[in-house]
């Protein structure tokens, strides 16, 4: 009996930890399922509806305009004025109309209703109308009718065209690319260095010193900033540096980088069999021969899992992009860009939706290509053997 309960309760609670792992992973794919689905679609559409209906027919309720003055014709002492409700290359089935915003759906499509001074006026499922009057209508701008129609779904290409041309991402584009790939490039080789001699190297204070680097992850970023910002200011002044340039956020990427990536791979060096290391020194290799030909290739998952780290980070970094960089468009990032877009094209939702999932394209890139090294580069050097 009590084996049995035992049992339960660990199938119980397996399926509680299978269903909260499910849970998240809905959590975090149907919002980017969504932006992806939005970005492709029709601006009207977009404002209209969520993406979670973008793959059926749904009614929507609009409104148009029929031709004015310039539009009519006179047939048989009639005037006569024809049109369609809908754009050129756009399809859809009207299903009613109305003269009143607050009654789209008033009269069935396809039935013709009666209009002052004796006109009358007529629209088709296919959406087009005809108004046909024994005056002629005296306005250049036509009447606005409302009617509700059944709308096909629309996907486009048209949403990345227009980020990545005319509102300035693609040179945002590189410039995230001139920001991000050094910025991880450079803490990568500092820090693996680092965490090499902190393994392997015996000298004094080497302990206390890794405290102290250890010590450096919990130092907020809004802290450390400003400090950093002066002193480059200061060096930067006494060698002629231009105060806004791409050294200024390469080495701040790196000194907030650096902590986390000389823990992550002083952890995973020191896990590595002694025997390898004592081996290469007994054949007389020196500590830089032994770091490039062991310790090196050996490293590589704790090397990727640093990568993705960093490179997230950087690429989806604004505060700091911000601050040491300018806002000309051979400077500006990506981040800010878009910050620009939100702030100037609020309710383009189709560019705003589009421009984000250009945006994490490449990390999503990045992190697939090293996910098989990522457990592995974490998980090393946790446990001692």
């Amino acid at each position: 009996m009590k084996k049995s309960s035992t049992k339960f309760h660990l199938l119980s609670g397996r399926l509680f930890t299978h269903l909260l792992l499910l849970f998240l992973v809905v959590a975090w794919t149907a919002p980017t399922l969504g932006l992806l689905v939005s970005s492709f679609r029709d601006k009207d559409q977009l404002t209209l509806s969520g993406w979670w209906s973008s793959f059926s027919s749904s009614e929507q309720s609009q409104f148009g305009r029929i031709g004015g003055s310039d539009d009519q014709i006179e047939q048989n002492k009639k005037y006569i004025i024809t049109g369609s409700f809908f754009k050129e290359g756009e399809s859809g089935k009207i299903l009613w109309f109305g003269s009143n915003m607050r009654k789209p759906n008033e009269f069935k499509a396809g039935k013709t209703i009666p209009l002052k001074k004796g006109a009358t006026f007529t629209v088709n499922t296919d959406g087009t109308y005809r108004w046909e009057s024994p005056t002629p209508y005296k306005k250049k701008r036509g009447r606005r009718f409302f009617f509700v129609s059944e709308v096909q779904p629309r996907f486009t290409f048209d949403n990345y065209i227009e980020v990545m041309t005319s509102q300035g991402i693609g040179q945002s584009f590189i410039n995230t690319f001139t920001v991000t790939i050094p910025a991880t490039i450079i803490p990568i080789m500092i820090a693996a260095f680092a965490a090499y001699a902190f393994a392997w190297m015996r000298f004094p204070g080497r302990n206390l010193l890794f405290v102290v680097v250890v010590g450096l992850l919990v130092v907020p970023l809004q802290m450390a900033l400003i400090p950093i910002l002066r002193l480059y200011t200061g060096i930067g002044s006494y060698f002629d540096l231009p105060p806004k340039s791409y050294l200024g956020i390469w080495l701040a990427h790196t000194g907030f980088g650096l902590p986390l990536a000389i823990y992550l791979l002083r952890n995973y060096m020191s896990s590595l069999p002694s025997s390898l290391i004592e081996s290469a020194k007994i054949d007389g290799a020196s500590h830089f021969t032994v770091f490039t030909r062991i310790i090196a290739p050996l490293s590589i998952p704790a090397l990727a899992s640093f990568t993705i780290f960093q490179f997230l980070w950087v690429w989806n970094d604004l505060l700091v992009a911000l601050v040491f960089l300018g806002k000309q468009d051979d400077q500006i990032v990506l981040t800010s860009r878009l910050r620009e877009l939100l702030g100037s094209h609020g309710a383009n939702w189709e560019i705003l939706t589009a421009g984000a999932f250009v945006s994490i394209a490449v990390p999503l890139i990045v992190f697939f290509s090293l996910q098989r090294f990522f457990v592995r580069g974490l998980l090393s050097g946790s446990v001692k053997e």
